[in-house]
């Protein structure tokens, strides 16, 4: 378990809800990954991110899909792609990432509480 954080340090991270409006493979990318679209709505608007999410997902499955993001990281360039958020997600039993998301759709850009 990690170090044990205070509830002012959990707030500094802006975790958001987005849909994916256009999902892309990312043969660029060192290990295999999708480059995503996120729509979170109109206070923070459309972010690219990069996701090793190939071995559960497709392009074409993701679009349309609600996820989950920290959206106040610094962009991170990864190759030729500059990744504006975090995409979440969790590991399964072999490694392979797991999109962490919402039990119902709720409005883009919400935040969690």
């Amino acid at each position: 378990m990690a170090d044990t954080i205070s509830y002012a340090e959990f707030e500094a991270v802006d975790i958001r809800t987005g849909t994916v409006v256009e999902a892309r493979p990312f043969p660029e990318a060192r290990k295999p990954a999708i480059i995503l679209m996120i729509d979170f709505g109109p206070e923070i608007g459309i972010k690219k991110s990069s996701a090793q999410i190939t071995v559960h997902y497709t392009p074409e499955a993701l679009v349309g899909r609600q996820v989950m993001a920290v959206v106040n990281f610094p962009p991170r360039q990864i190759g030729p792609l500059k990744s504006e958020v975090l995409t979440l997600g969790f590991s399964d039993e072999n490694g392979a990432i797991v999109l962490a998301g919402v039990e119902r759709p709720v409005p883009n850009g919400q935040k969690l509480l």
